[in-house]
């Protein structure tokens, strides 16, 4: 697990550039992720040429993480927010809490921007703290100079851990940011490119010949796990950058037991394919509103699809259900109509963090777990409520999502148990 003191410190871009220097290597790597995301995995799957998985702590039971786990490869997590940050006042599902889970030993990536010396009480601290997870060596992100390396490695003498190697300070590492978080990796031109400088990047700066230390821990046993059954025996995804946060865990679980999933994309103005279940997932729609507004040919067959067979919307795609969907510019854009919905992007509001999930109707059998990361503001919600809903501390929250005869939606994002 490649982890940090706090967010901000340099994991992702790391992650990346050590994922495609180890592929280009020919070592076989498991990429994955702590924690709720869609958008770094799919990073991840570029980097490394394999479908990054969601390893969470919180939502997902022992069992299923270990099954998920489960590989002969190397895997390389890339852990979320600091070490020890986790959900709810307690903490509960950090990657620490996710790395004692599945027996992983962690690489700790400092910061070192704004600081020397103190970094010595930062690791310390860390290290204590972490016991008995082994950590595997440092690195020092964000160097502006020789003799700043000096002074680091002077305050980190004697500390076990190995410096693994030095990254130096450069603004062109970074990539572009929006609202929800990085823009998606398919939205970004020459994106192979730089993930090779990044690698070379790598090449340059740190010894990875720890990895081969780590490919000899052993391959994991089989773990039996029983995941829930698919929704339907065949389902229609939609599927493009407005909506493109669905998690390939849940996909493959569907296809591996039997179901037939089939992708579509609203935004090309696609019919919706015959299936018994159309799932839109969340993503973009408020970036891509007057276009998904304009598709009449996807528009008509999901209002018709709805008329004998269900649909169901998380997030974005919760939005699209609705009567009308207006964007950060004030501009109202007529959705599907298929919910008395109404959202607006115009006045932001944050809506974040780990929802506990308990159906109010026969669209879902049993209690789920997922997590809510919006900024879109309801206008209007009318009709029967979906889901009772807690926080991640147990306490009640207002109900979440409507439900109208074989259409349903909410703004969570379902982890597990779906």
């Amino acid at each position: 697990m490649l982890t940090a003191p706090s967010s901000g410190a340099g994991k992702t871009t790391l992650t990346l550039g050590i994922l495609r220097a180890l592929t280009r290597k020919n070592q076989p790597v498991q990429p994955a992720k702590s924690g709720p995301d869609y958008i770094d995995p799919a990073f991840h799957g570029i980097a490394a040429g394999r479908t990054s998985i969601n390893l969470d702590a919180w939502a997902m039971k022992e069992n299923r993480l270990k099954a998920l786990a489960d590989t002969r490869d190397l895997l390389v997590v890339e852990g979320a927010m600091g070490l020890f940050d986790g959900a709810g006042i307690a903490g509960s599902g950090s990657a620490a809490h996710l790395a004692h889970i599945l027996d992983l030993p962690f690489v700790l990536v400092l910061d070192c921007a704004k600081q020397s010396h103190s970094i010595r009480a930062i690791v310390r601290g860390v290290l204590a703290e972490a016991a008995p997870l082994t950590c595997c060596g440092i690195i020092l992100n964000n160097v502006g100079s020789l003799r700043h390396e000096e002074m680091l490695r002077s305050a980190l003498k004697n500390i076990a851990p190995p410096i693994l190697g030095t990254i130096p300070r450069r603004k062109d590492l970074r990539l572009p940011e929006r609202h929800l978080g990085l823009v998606q990796a398919s939205e970004i031109m020459d994106l192979d490119h730089w993930l090779d400088g990044l690698a070379d990047l790598i090449d340059e700066h740190i010894d990875l010949s720890f990895v081969d230390d780590l490919t000899d821990r052993g391959n994991p046993s089989t773990v039996h796990h029983t995941p829930p059954p698919p929704p339907a025996q065949t389902i229609a995804v939609a599927q493009d950058v407005a909506f493109s946060f669905a998690y390939p865990h849940m996909l493959k679980s569907w296809q591996d037991q039997g179901a037939q999933v089939t992708p579509f994309s609203p935004l090309a103005d696609e019919k919706v394919p015959e299936a018994d279940l159309v799932f839109l997932p969340g993503g973009y729609p408020e970036l891509h509103a007057g276009k998904i507004s304009s598709s009449q040919m996807f528009l008509s067959s999901l209002r018709k699809h709805a008329e004998t067979k269900r649909v169901y919307g998380e997030c974005g795609g919760y939005m699209t259900l609705g009567r009308v969907l207006i964007d950060a510019e004030g501009t109202p854009h007529p959705m599907a109509g298929l919910l008395d919905l109404e959202t607006s992007f115009q006045n932001r509001k944050l809506h974040l963090g780990y929802r506990q999930l308990r159906p109010l109707t026969q669209s879902f059998s049993e209690e789920m777990r997922g997590h809510e990361f919006h900024y879109a503001t309801t206008l209007r919600a009318q009709g029967d409520p979906l889901f009772g809903a807690l926080d991640a501390d147990g306490q009640e929250m207002a109900n979440m999502g409507l439900q109208n005869g074989t259409v349903c939606g909410s703004f969570a994002h379902i982890i597990d148990g779906f």
